[in-house]
């Protein structure tokens, strides 16, 4: 992506869990509770941070060793999804950095969303409870169009809602679907190094525009101050 290319950029999109906030704490309570139900031993935080950003399908692979197309796993994720709506806002935090970057954006006539693969149900209790949220021009869930990401819909139903065409959009995002998804709705893409980016990941080979150490090094890229 051209350097002429950052700076006509008029929107941001940003993915939620490990982008713009720190959810892995309540994720993993959630899983854990599922465990203790059944007589296992908790499993420190640690095991699960790097998959959080994979909600349910993480989880219950660190919990239990399952996938998606196990028999036990439809029953496990409503159970998790239960777990996790009633602790959603125990330990859930706004990463650091995140306020003053959305704050210069606005500052700057920058819009900016939310586009998340987490269904409705638990983006609108968050988007309730932090005021971070109050600024955000769209926020489009898992379940707001009939694909998730990778699939570009999500992104390009975010752009409608903007009123602007993709290419005046960015998407910033820690895991490769969110790049795979940016791409394919014809964005500019970034790699937030400091997500959850899933276990054993290479973002080298994700393709993105551009990767970030921090939130606030996605202005130097955009030349805001």
């Amino acid at each position: 992506m051209s350097g002429a290319r950052w700076s006509e950029v008029r929107a941001v999109l940003f993915d939620l869990d490990g982008t713009l906030i720190d959810s892995a704490p309540d994720l993993g309570r959630a899983a854990n509770q599922l465990r203790v139900a059944r007589d296992l031993a908790p499993l420190p935080l640690s095991a699960y941070r790097s998959m959080a950003g994979a909600g349910a399908r993480g989880m219950l692979s660190i919990a239990f060793g399952i996938k998606p197309d196990d028999e036990a796993f439809p029953v496990l994720r409503e159970e998790f999804f239960d777990n996790y709506q009633r602790c959603i806002h125990e330990q859930t935090e706004v990463f650091a950095q995140v306020d003053e970057l959305l704050s210069v954006l606005q500052r700057n006539s920058v819009r900016w969303g939310v586009v998340t693969n987490k269904a409705s149900r638990f983006t609108d209790l968050i988007v309730q409870r932090l005021r971070l949220f109050d600024g955000a021009s769209v926020v489009v869930s898992g379940d707001t169009t009939p694909h998730s990401k990778p699939h570009p819909a999500p992104l390009l139903e975010a752009a409608t809602r903007l009123g602007m065409p993709p290419q005046a959009c960015i998407y910033v995002g820690d895991d490769h679907r969110d790049i795979l998804a940016g791409q394919a709705a014809g964005m500019g893409t970034v790699a937030a190094l400091y997500g959850y980016l899933g276990q054993d990941a290479t973002v080298t080979a994700w393709g993105a525009d551009a990767t970030i150490d921090f939130p606030l090094d996605l202005l130097k890229l955009l030349d805001l101050s």
